[in-house]
C-alpha cells in the first residue's frame, strides 16, 4: 500500500506539470493583461487622458514583466512555486497570491466537503431505500426528487433561492458568513449557528445535485447486486433481508461511488463556485471570476492548480479506499496470497 501510494505521488508530479502548461496558456490566451484595466480605470473614473493612462499601463507592464515573452513569465512563475513556494503576486488585491489563497481555500474546502459528506450520506442512504422498494411510491418520489437534482442548474437555483431570500422574505445579510456582531467573535454555538444561517443555501444546492447522482447510482448498482446469483445464495442459506443486503449487496453496490470520490471533490468545489459567485461569498468561486475578469493572471492560475491538485488527490484517496472496500482488487500488479 505504502508503495503504491509513493508511486501514485511521484506520478502525479509530471501531471500537475503538464497541467500548469496549458493552465497557463489558457489564461494568457486572451487579448489584454491587468495594464488593461488599469488604464480603463484611468481614464473611466481617474479622469486621465488616453495618453497619461498609456503610459501608466506601459510603466506597470515594464514594471512587472508583462511584456516578457509566455514563456519567460511561466518559468518564471513555476520555478517560485519549486524553489520559494512563492504562487506570485495578485495586481488586483495588492498582496501575494499565496495569502489570497490562504484566505479564500480553507473556507472553501470546508463547504465542499460538508456538502460532499451531506451528499454521500443521504444520496447512499436513499438510494438503498429506492433499490428495496422498487417501483413502489417511495422509489418514484425518490426518483423525481433525483430527476429534479440532475437537471436543474445549481446557478439556477441559486438565483431562486436568492430572489427568495432578498426580495420576498426581506433578507438583508446575504454574501457574508457571520453577522456584522460575530465577525471578530471567538467561536461558539451561538456563532456556529449564526453561520449555518447564513451558508446554508450553498450547501443545500451543491448537496441537492451531488445527493441526486449518488442516489441514482446507488439504486442501479444495488438492483443489479440483488440479481446476482450469490444474494439468492445468501438468502437460500436462511440469512435476513437486512443482513443480505447491507452484509452482502450494499458492499458489492459501493464499487462505481467510490471510484466516483476520486472527481468528487473538484466536483463539489466547482459546484460551490457556482453558487458561491451568485451569493457573493468570499471563496474561491468569486476570486477566480474577479481575477479572470480584470487579467489578474497569478491569482487564477494558482487557483486552477489548486483544482488539478484536488482531482489528483481525490483519484489516490478513491483507489486507496477502492482496494481496502474489495481485498479482489490488488494494487501494482500483486496477486492475491
Amino acid at each position: 500500500m505504502l508503495r503504491f501510494l509513493v508511486i501514485r505521488i511521484l506520478g502525479a508530479i509530471p501531471i500537475l506539470f503538464a497541467l500548469s502548461i496549458v493552465t497557463f496558456a489558457i489564461i494568457e490566451a486572451k487579448p489584454g493583461d491587468y495594464s488593461d484595466y488599469i488604464r480603463s480605470m484611468l481614464i473611466n473614473q481617474g479622469g486621465a487622458t488616453i495618453e497619461q493612462a498609456e503610459a501608466q499601463a506601459r510603466a506597470y507592464r515594464e514594471a512587472h514583466g508583462l511584456d516578457d515573452p509566455l514563456i519567460v513569465r511561466y518559468v518564471r512563475w513555476v520555478t517560485g512555486i519549486v524553489t520559494r513556494f512563492d504562487f506570485g503576486h495578485s495586481f488586483y488585491y495588492n498582496r501575494p497570491v499565496g495569502d489570497v489563497v490562504a484566505d479564500r481555500l480553507p473556507a472553501t474546502i470546508a463547504l465542499a466537503l460538508t456538502c460532499h459528506l451531506l451528499a454521500s450520506l443521504f444520496g447512499i442512504s436513499l438510494g438503498i431505500v429506492a433499490a428495496t422498494r422498487q417501483y413502489s411510491w417511495v422509489d418514484t418520489l425518490l426518483s423525481f426528487i433525483s430527476f429534479l437534482g440532475l437537471t436543474i442548474p445549481r446557478f439556477l437555483l441559486a438565483i431562486i433561492i436568492l430572489y427568495i431570500l432578498v426580495f420576498r422574505l426581506n433578507v438583508s445579510e446575504v454574501g457574508m458568513f457571520f453577522s456584522a456582531r460575530y465577525g471578530g467573535a471567538p467561536w461558539s454555538w451561538d456563532k456556529f449557528v449564526n453561520l449555518v444561517q447564513h451558508v446554508w443555501p450553498v450547501v443545500f444546492i451543491a448537496t441537492f445535485g451531488g445527493l441526486a447522482y449518488n442516489m441514482r447510482v446507488m439504486r442501479g448498482n444495488l438492483l443489479d447486486v440483488l440479481n446476482a446469483q450469490y444474494i439468492e445464495t445468501a438468502r437460500a442459506k436462511g440469512l435476513s433481508e437486512g443482513a443480505v443486503v447491507m452484509r452482502h449487496a450494499v458492499p458489492n453496490a459501493l464499487h462505481p461511488l467510490v471510484a466516483y470520490q476520486g472527481v468528487v471533490l473538484p466536483y463539489m468545489l466547482t459546484g460551490e463556485i457556482e453558487v458561491a459567485v451568485v451569493f457573493g461569498l468570499a471563496t474561491v468561486g468569486p476570486a477566480i471570476v474577479g481575477s479572470m475578469a480584470v487579467g489578474d493572471v497569478w491569482v487564477t492560475a494558482t487557483f486552477m492548480l489548486v483544482l488539478a491538485t484536488t482531482l489528483i488527490i481525490g483519484n489516490i484517496i478513491a483507489d486507496l479506499l477502492l482496494a481496502l472496500l474489495d481485498p479482489r482488487v490488488r494494487l501494482g500488479g500483486e496477486k492475491s496470497a
